[in-house]
């Protein structure tokens, strides 16, 4: 069974994608993932910009704050012109700020904008949350959860080329979400790159070119040779990837990965898009898993994650030879048979 994502607590004020953000007395912006919570002040920033070019801009340290800051650069100006307010480090605020913001969500400053960004990471500043959730000054909420499984990557990466209006081939947005497994600010820079940098459409060959020679990408290759029985290719793709500087640990976890997919989807008849949704995966990635599963049965698919549970261990210090860990792996997988020394 899947696992369940955290509850979101229950708000009475509107929810507002962080990829269109609009201005609001008060704006939550809850959540842990930075980058997502990053282009939302920026855009909201830039959409009051373009509305008021006088726009003031003032940002607080909730953590660091000196008693009186929040009204002072809230308040109405000699020109009436708009501000901006972005509020940091709510997670960590201190007793002064809760004081004051709570009562400032109780009664927003005209022509003001308080961003307030929360990570979720403590439970302080409940209160204020509450108080803005209940619908005290008029507010709006941002949420920028986590973005770890795959198919959140996929759909991030997804909506920079739609947002763009660019079209990617989807084996080459999956070779772009596979080669930033671990970093959402690497994946975006990455397809802002190719945004700017690649005229028409982008192919596999195209991301293959630019980011080739990143280690989740080796490690997926290593894989996909393997799991397809290609014994010398894998061996093949191994070496090159190791010579180029890869970090076995990652390389293990990728294809550990690849075979736990293909164990959720082993035996199952659901159709593609029904297992997905329970999974929690794209449909593409069940298609995929259950053409990787050709060949494979239930002992040798159960061998190879003995396999890559014991490589694991080798390769974080548990052998002192992780090149070889990694070798005996991949002859595992390719020849779906105990490894014979």
């Amino acid at each position: 069974m899947a696992a369940r994502r955290p509850s979101t607590p229950r708000s009475a004020i509107p929810q507002v994608s962080w990829r269109e953000p609009r201005p609001a007395p008060i704006v939550l912006v809850s959540g842990p993932e930075d980058v997502c919570a990053e282009r939302a002040g920026a855009r909201l920033r830039d959409y009051l910009r373009a509305e008021d070019p006088s726009l003031e801009i003032s940002d607080i340290d909730a953590a660091d704050y000196a008693p009186g800051t929040l009204l002072a650069v809230s308040a109405p100006s000699l020109f009436g012109e708009p501000r901006l307010v972005r509020v940091g480090s709510v997670e960590k605020c201190s007793d002064a700020f809760l004081a004051e913001a709570i009562s400032y969500v109780a009664a927003p400053q005209e022509g003001a904008t308080i961003v307030l960004r929360h990570t979720g990471a403590s439970v302080r500043g409940k209160k204020l949350l509450e108080a803005i959730r209940s619908g005290q000054g008029g507010g709006i909420e941002i949420a920028c959860p986590a973005i770890k499984r795959d198919s959140d990557r996929y759909d991030f990466a997804a909506g920079e080329f739609r947002e763009a209006g660019r079209r990617i081939a989807p084996a080459a947005l999956r070779a772009l979400t596979g080669a930033f497994a671990d970093d959402l600010t690497e994946l975006a820079a990455a397809c802002q790159q190719l945004i700017n940098d690649v005229e028409g459409d982008i192919t596999e060959q195209i991301v293959e070119r630019y980011y080739g020679g990143r280690v989740e990408t080796s490690a997926f290759t290593v894989a996909d040779t393997a799991i397809a029985g290609r014994y010398g290719d894998a061996l093949v793709s191994l070496r090159q990837a190791l010579a180029s500087g890869a970090d076995p640990v990652p390389m293990v976890a990728a294809i550990a990965m690849k075979l736990r997919t293909m164990a959720r989807v082993a035996g199952t008849r659901e159709p593609s898009g029904a297992l997905a949704a329970r999974l929690g995966m794209k449909d593409w990635q069940v298609d995929r898993a259950r053409r990787d599963l050709a060949g494979w049965n239930q002992e040798s698919l159960g061998l190879a994650i003995q396999a890559a549970a014991r490589a694991d261990a080798d390769v974080k210090g548990g052998s002192r030879d992780a090149v070889f860990a990694l070798e005996r792996l991949v002859t595992v997988i390719a020849t779906r048979a105990p490894y014979a020394a």
